[in-house]
């Protein structure tokens, strides 16, 4: 398994819009083995195959406490809200969106249909923590982020900074690619 690199905003491929998945082959079940061991390693609850440059329509999500809980991950292909229900204010955050927190209004429950991995289609009702993780993480595969849902001066800001942490990741990486260099 590999573990990927999480494409951090401003990155325009997290503005694309995913294409549907019609067939699972080997190396697409791989790529969903690689998505939920990249997320486990990024201490996330869900990820979306865009985040990670993949324009595919497909997440996995785990709401379970690793404390507490084995894992229980679940995968989505082509996911699609049915209905919803009730609202939520709740504080998110985003493995693309690193280190930063917001309040988010979202439905309260949603009803979702789905594939599995064997292209099996079910249907899901999910509440809280569930319901907005699939929301979040099907916005994803429609080139949103959860910073679009906040001020335009919030979002701004929210850029300003991710920009600043992207440069000094790509500084970091260069530093480090020096050090191995010299040690050869």
């Amino acid at each position: 398994m590999a573990i990927l690199d999480v494409l951090i905003h401003p990155n325009p491929k997290l503005r694309k819009i995913s294409k549907k998945i019609n067939k699972i082959d080997d190396e697409m079940l791989q790529f969903l083995d690689n998505l939920t061991e990249t997320m486990y390693e990024k201490d996330g609850v869900g990820l979306a195959a865009p985040q990670v440059g993949v324009l595919k329509r497909v997440v996995v999500i785990d709401i379970s406490d690793p404390e507490t809980e084995s894992r229980n991950p679940i995968i989505f292909i082509n996911p699609e809200i049915l209905k919803s229900a009730g609202s939520v204010i709740i504080e998110e955050g985003c493995l693309s969106v690193p280190k930063i927190y917001e309040e988010v209004e979202r439905f309260e429950k949603v009803t979702v249909k789905a594939y599995d991995k064997n292209m099996k289609e079910f249907t899901i009702d999910a509440n809280e923590m569930l319901s907005v993780a699939i929301q979040h993480e099907i916005d994803h595969l429609n080139g949103k982020l959860f910073i679009d849902k906040l001020s335009s001066l919030k979002y701004s800001r929210i850029t300003q900074k991710m920009i600043k942490y992207k440069k000094k990741l790509e500084d970091k990486k260069k530093k480090k690619n020096v050090k191995k260099k010299k040690r050869r």
